[in-house]
């Protein structure tokens, strides 16, 4: 299966260390008040890389309420139709909405918000870019006024990245490199540029100045992850966020996490947070899967059983399957898929090709707390099941091999009885206290020992041996 690798082979050689993961559900956020209007109080460059996790409700980027006049703010952040907002204003009196729609799950997005409302031309004022490209299509295009007053990041008024200045709509979202310039409307080009191996954008250092409430938050220190790198000393306070939630899924590695876009479900539902990285189901089979997928080499994931792994009698299955574009329309573990193979928690692994399920071992099982690994082998055709670090279960399908895109997955099984089981999926940034074992690339936080010769699903490992 091809893939465009972002980052795998940087001309810029910079490489992006850290991220930060938000998750809405525990309000996770940052906020300061910064004391004066700084370097300029009409011209700023904002910038930040994202990769969105929850589509179809509104998230904040950031927020900033000034209080006088009221309800006057400038915000940034995805509607629940997907597009990008930006308001500077009373009560959004100013606002920019993109045509456009961010509903790639599996992609960091570069964005610039470049400002500077002392400019004669209406449209120069605020100017918005996605990947090095600016965006011109809007849905409503209502620029401020001449020199209308720059609320962000100003002016002893209340800013939050991650959610509203009230820490409303929070985002579920990985954030990294996020700079604000005080005092100059840069370009795409001061952060960013174009891979000439595959034409992707890509990151670069950013070497000029900040200003004086300008600030660089890189999340590189875990005690600290508000703290700022810019040399200005404007550190944002910590709400919610732990050392758990300081990642190395980045725009120059980007590693795979669960797709809300690739779903499969009869009567079940399915719920991802924590950067899609757990999944809580209830009701009948639904199953998701994940945003990356390989033909090929030898590939290291861990699972999670986090609660109900043996609710009822319809269980948990965790495990991979094929997908390709003549097979089965719903290639589910169970009812039918081209080829597959899964362990339940309270019977055992089995393989299905087709509709037709095979108990291959009956005497394994798993329960809340277990950390399960899988490391399968596509060059010789070789599943390996661990349980807490031990392996439990080798099987050779070399016989029952169909060629197609091989995901991870997740499900909830058909059965009686009800089941809401929860996992954690852990592709080499897992959503709780890990052992920081890492693959021979030095890719990825485990449990357990990655096996010699597999390596974690990320995309510098895919340029290599997907």
């Amino acid at each position: 299966m091809a893939f465009l690798v972002l980052g795998a082979n940087s001309v810029s050689g910079y490489t992006v260390k850290n991220s930060l993961r938000f998750n809405s559900g525990s309000s996770d956020y940052l906020n300061r008040t910064f004391s004066t209007s700084g370097t300029s109080a009409y011209i700023a460059t904002i910038s930040f890389w994202i990769k969105k996790a929850k589509l179809g409700s509104s998230q904040f980027i950031f927020g900033t309420f000034a209080g006088s006049p009221s309800v006057y703010s400038n915000d940034l952040y995805f509607t629940s139709s997907d597009t990008l907002e930006f308001d500077f204003g009373n009560a959004a009196q100013y606002a920019l909405v993109s045509t456009q729609v961010f509903r790639d799950v599996g992609a960091w997005y570069h964005i610039v918000i470049a400002i500077d409302s002392t400019q004669a031309t209406a449209a120069n004022r605020v100017k918005m870019y996605v990947n090095g490209s600016q965006i011109t299509a809007f849905g409503t295009a209502n620029y401020p006024a001449q020199n209308s007053v720059l609320m962000a990041f100003k002016n002893s008024n209340a800013n939050s990245i991650g959610a509203a200045w009230n820490a409303g709509g929070p985002i579920d979202a990985y954030m990294s490199e996020f700079i604000n310039v005080d005092g100059q409307q840069l370009t795409p080009s001061s952060f960013g540029q174009t891979d000439t191996d595959t034409g992707i954008w890509i990151p670069k250092a950013y070497t000029g100045t900040y200003g004086t409430n300008g600030f660089y938050l890189k999340f590189a220190n875990s005690a600290s992850l508000g703290t700022d790198s810019s040399g200005n000393g404007n550190t944002f306070t910590v709400n919610n966020l732990t050392s758990i939630d300081q990642t190395t899924d980045t725009p120059t590695n980007n590693f795979a996490t669960m797709n809300p876009l690739n779903n499969k479900s009869t009567s079940g539902s399915g719920t991802l947070t924590e950067g899609n990285l757990q999944v809580s189901y209830s009701g009948g089979l639904f199953q998701t899967n994940a945003t990356m997928a390989v033909n090929t080499g030898k590939w290291f994931w861990e699972t999670k059983g986090v609660s109900n792994m043996q609710q009822g009698t319809v269980g948990a299955r965790i495990g991979f399957l094929v997908q390709d574009n003549t097979g089965y329309t719903n290639q589910y573990f169970e009812g039918a898929c081209i080829f597959g193979m899964w362990w339940h928690p309270t019977v055992g692994i089995y393989t299905c090709v087709g509709t037709t399920q095979t108990l291959r071992s009956s005497t394994l099982t798993y329960t809340d707390g277990d950390i399960i690994g899988i490391a399968l082998d596509l060059t010789n055709n070789i599943s390996y099941w661990y349980k807490n670090g031990t392996l439990t279960y080798t099987y050779d399908f070399s016989a029952l091999v169909t060629i197609g895109s091989y995901f991870m997955c997740a499900s909830l099984g058909n059965g009686s009885g009800s089941a809401s089981p929860v996992y954690q999926l852990n592709f080499g940034n897992p959503p709780y206290s890990a052992n920081s074992y890492q693959d021979a690339n030095g890719f990825g936080n485990f449990s357990y020992s990655v096996p010699s010769g597999f390596y974690s699903l990320c995309t510098k490992n895919l340029s290599l041996y997907g």
